[in-house]
């Protein structure tokens, strides 16, 4: 192979990309001088190395920048920054430094991190019976990593949880706030059901003082009889009784 041969395949490579600059076909263009033979100028094509990749702001990004994006990636992911905000998540910065790095481990599995992360705040999702933003934070993971093995267990466990017998209640946030009457009747009914059931019940809470004034409700409307539960702090407020399983 001459000298010239990478420069042959670069700027063949070049025009190939720039249809406009082809030449129509049956005319050899030939470069005396910067001009071809044809009248038409050559335009001066630079061809980028492979290190250098040119985010949406315009700033370039080389190798030498890979440190400070990971730095920044990983903060994202410890922020549960995955796929938003767009301009400031760490799936986006993962996959830029792949496009420098296609083999750098620290991304890659900074990317099963995140579909792992999405994983676990989906069965969050289901247990409380949040059961729409369950399912879409499964296509989440799925947008980042269709393959991942753990993905398909999860989506059979949301589906199991929506077809069981288990009661939901979304309750009225100000209201039990201010222990309202209503949400004391509301909560001495949720009580009954779950003796009446043998059910288990799932309390979530924004925080703890409110959850166990409401566990404290539900005992009293069923004194002598063992409420069985447990209490998790989330944003959303509502109770969930999980029915005994047949088997």
């Amino acid at each position: 192979m001459s000298k010239r041969t990478p420069q042959i395949l670069c700027l063949a490579l070049s025009v190939l990309l720039l249809g406009a600059c082809q030449t129509p076909p049956g005319e050899t263009a030939t470069t005396e001088g910067g001009v071809t033979t044809d009248g038409n100028e050559v335009l001066d094509i630079r061809v980028l190395s492979e290190a250098e990749v040119f985010s949406g702001s315009g700033s370039r990004i080389t190798r030498s920048n890979i440190p400070d994006i990971l730095y920044e990636a990983l903060q994202a992911l410890n922020a549960d920054r995955l796929l938003t905000p767009i301009d400031d998540n760490a799936h986006a910065r993962f996959k830029r430094v792949l496009a420098i790095d296609p083999q750098n481990q620290i991304a890659l599995e900074g990317l099963q991190d995140i579909v792992e992360r999405y994983l676990v705040l989906a069965q969050q999702s289901m247990r409380r019976g949040q059961f729409v933003e369950a399912g879409e934070l499964l296509e989440r993971a799925r947008f980042v990593d269709a393959e991942h093995p753990e993905i398909e267990a999860v989506a059979e466990a949301l589906k199991r949880e929506l077809d069981s017998d288990d009661l939901f209640f979304e309750l009225d946030y100000p209201a039990y706030v201010a222990h309202s009457e209503a949400a004391v009747q509301e909560l001495q009914e949720v009580a009954r059901q779950a003796r009446e059931h043998e059910a288990f019940f799932l309390i979530t809470a924004p925080n703890d003082a409110l959850a166990r004034w409401m566990v404290s409700v539900m005992r009293e409307a069923v004194s002598g009889y063992r409420l069985r539960g447990n209490i998790e702090l989330s944003s959303r407020l509502g109770i969930r009784l999980r029915m005994p399983s047949d088997e």
